[in-house]
């Protein structure tokens, strides 16, 4: 939404997604409307009228007559000012607001795209809303479901889960990606909804990919933070007791057992500010130690603009990250200390003023000169210096946000239900205790026993880990304390951060989700790490080594 904020600032007509337009709809428009297609987008970032605007336009120009209805209220930053008098805090770092705030977009729900579809539209643009309303409008305006139809609502918000991230839910990102065929042609996903509120996940005939229990899991396990509490607009989720059916093999699965209860009474808002620059440099380099080579050459660039920047009166770098990519440093104790002949030069700093890393910029190219032998160029030419964009996240009443719906001449507010009760309505299962479990002289890696995959909220990693049997459940849930996963991954952790690593348990599909704090270094564009989203944590927690288990693999069913 920053980066939107920016193009809007400099063409005030921008600031919506346009790849939405050529991309997406103008080459379809024809089949959109013959065939009664409805379409459901958040591509109107923080300027949906321009691009309602736009879409109209190229559908006038393709002679197709189209109804499009705008969802707006979500962009509060009119209501700055007050905000930050009221002295609202950051909800995971509690930092106070800072007064550089960029944008601010409340994560809107479900029920405004279903009032648009109510009113007729073929295709409703949104600008800031959660991932999964797309889909939940939709079902709420087909089926009738009220606002107050949880458990309906949090199983259409599961269907807009799995679906949000395309073909991550047809084999895409899966563990064992080597059984997933023609990636090349891989099927995005198709979400086959009845009024019950059971779905079946499934992809588009003769096409690559595959949807099998395993890789849904895997997908249902993404990003979520709490499975009991996962906190929408609409309905909050309790995905724990979740059940997957293989349906067809590889085709499709059936998906029931999510659980709702009241949402809160208050919206997300996720606000971005600038903090200063930041600048990244790849340098490939090879030959005999490389990345030693390699890392001399970093320090040694660093080195000398430190000397410019003290010559100028320039301050130091507010922080900066040198990593031989190729070297497994990221592994921290668990690399298997390569010596490299090839490796990556991945140098990122950050300064408050622009005119420091261009310096920096600049002073890279001599090192293919005077440092090292081998280094082979830089990646992309002189690195750009661009605006670090931090998030700042808190909650903000509903009841202070106005919400409309416009389709053509037509324009009315969208009453948000307000919950009538802060007290759940749904309870499931605590995870049992079990005594200690058998032990033997077996040892495995994490991967033999379980699938993983990790992404990011913010500066936190989320691993979700589901077992490949059930009968292993006891035995990772032994071995994968919140301690232990602490300890493995403590060379990426900040310190000094209370509950730093939460288990959450997902009996429905036998697995876990981990919650890593301060995981990632700031996280998406304040990061300086060459894995800012913790993209490759779960594969990293593959190769947790887990010793004295009794011959697991021959009990696989």
């Amino acid at each position: 939404m920053s980066l939107l904020t920016a193009a809007k600032h400099k063409f005030p007509e921008l600031g919506y997604a346009p790849d939405f337009i050529q991309a997406v709809m103008a080459p379809l428009l024809g089949d959109i409307k013959k065939k009664g297609v409805r379409v459901i987008s958040n591509a109107g970032g923080i300027n949906p009228h321009s691009c309602a605007a736009a879409l109209k336009e190229v559908a006038k120009k393709s002679g197709v007559d189209l109804k499009v209805a705008v969802v707006t209220g979500d962009n509060i930053i009119s209501k700055k000012s007050d905000i930050f008098e009221s002295s609202v805090c950051d909800i995971d770092s509690g930092i106070a607001m800072p007064k550089s705030l960029v944008s601010m977009n409340a994560y809107l729900g479900a029920t405004p795209i279903a009032r648009a579809l109510d009113l007729g539209a073929d295709v409703v643009i949104t600008g800031r809303c959660v991932d999964s309303a797309v889909v939940l409008g939709p079902l709420m305006h087909t089926f009738g479901w009220a606002t107050d139809d949880y458990n309906l609502l949090a199983q259409g918000s599961l269907a807009g889960h799995l679906v949000e991230c395309g073909a991550q839910v047809t084999g895409g990102i899966f563990t064992d990606w080597h059984t997933v065929p023609d990636w090349d042609n891989i099927g995005f996903p198709i979400a086959e909804c009845s009024s019950d509120g059971s779905f079946i996940i499934t992809k588009p005939p003769k096409t690559g990919g595959l949807v099998s229990v395993p890789a849904v899991a895997e997908q249902l396990v993404y990003e979520i933070g709490d499975p009991k509490n996962y906190l929408l607009p609409d309905v909050t989720c309790d995905f724990s007791q979740v059940k997957l059916t293989q349906v067809t093999d590889g085709e499709s699965v059936a998906v029931t057992g999510a659980l709702g209860s009241i949402p809160s009474d208050k919206y997300k808002v996720s606000a971005t500010y600038t903090d200063g620059y930041r600048v990244t440099a790849v340098c490939p380099t090879a030959g005999i130690n490389a990345a030693e080579k390699g890392r001399r050459t970093a320090e040694s660039i660093l080195k000398r603009v430190r000397k410019i920047f003290k010559f100028l009166g320039l301050e130091d770098f507010t922080q900066t990250n040198v990593q031989m990519i190729g070297a497994e440093e990221s592994y921290g104790p668990h690399s298997n200390s390569p010596n490299p002949r090839e490796i990556v030069i991945w140098m990122a700093a950050q300064h408050s003023q622009k005119k420091a890393l261009e310096i920096l910029s600049r002073e890279i190219a001599p090192a293919g000169t005077g440092m090292c032998p081998g280094l082979t160029g830089i990646v992309g030419g002189r690195p750009r210096v661009s605006p670090v964009l931090k998030l700042f996240s808190f909650l903000y009443p509903k009841e202070n946000v106005t919400v409309n719906v416009e389709v053509d001449d037509h324009k009315e507010t969208v009453e948000i239900q307000q919950p009538r009760t802060t007290s759940s309505s749904n309870s499931t299962p605590e995870t049992p205790t079990e005594s200690k479990c058998e032990t033997g002289t077996f040892s495995y890696t994490l991967g033999q026993l379980a699938y993983a995959r990790s992404g990011d909220k913010g500066d936190s990693a989320n691993i979700g880990v589901i077992a490949r049997d059930p009968a292993f459940v006891p035995y990772l849930r032994e071995a994968l304390t919140e301690d232990a996963v602490k300890k493995y991954f403590e060379h990426i952790l900040e310190s000094d951060i209370d509950n730093q690593v939460q288990r959450f348990e997902l009996p429905g599909i036998h697995g876990f989700n981990f919650l890593l704090k301060g995981a990632l270094g700031g996280g998406g564009v304040a990061s300086l790490r060459s894995d800012p989203q913790g993209k490759a944590l779960g594969q990293m927690m593959l190769d947790f080594k887990i010793d004295g288990m009794p011959d697991l693999l021959s009990r696989m069913k």
